[in-house]
């Protein structure tokens, strides 16, 4: 069987509180505390003053802050493709 250790109150709050604040995944708050993934998220399922969608609302954060990222990369890379044009230009 698996082991049945229990987890300290101020564990579980630290964990919902790096998911719900901070915007991690609930597999790397897992991971991270040594707690298993389905442990976590029937916490979330218990937690009342979490909206229920908040996994995704997380997940969603993470999406956008990438996709800023990625933009703010192609539009350096067409600043300096602007640059070297003008720089052989005749």
């Amino acid at each position: 069987m698996g082991n049945k250790t229990r987890i300290s109150a101020d564990i579980k709050r630290q964990i919902l509180h790096r998911i719900k604040a901070e915007g991690i995944s609930a597999n790397q708050a897992a991971r991270e505390h040594g707690v298993h993934s389905t442990t976590v998220y029937s916490w979330l399922r218990r937690t009342a003053d979490m909206p229920s969608n908040i996994l995704q609302i997380n997940k969603l954060k993470r999406e956008n802050a990438e996709l800023k990222m990625l933009l703010g990369e192609a539009l350096l890379m067409q600043e300096r493709s602007k640059k070297n044009q003008s720089r052989y230009a005749l």
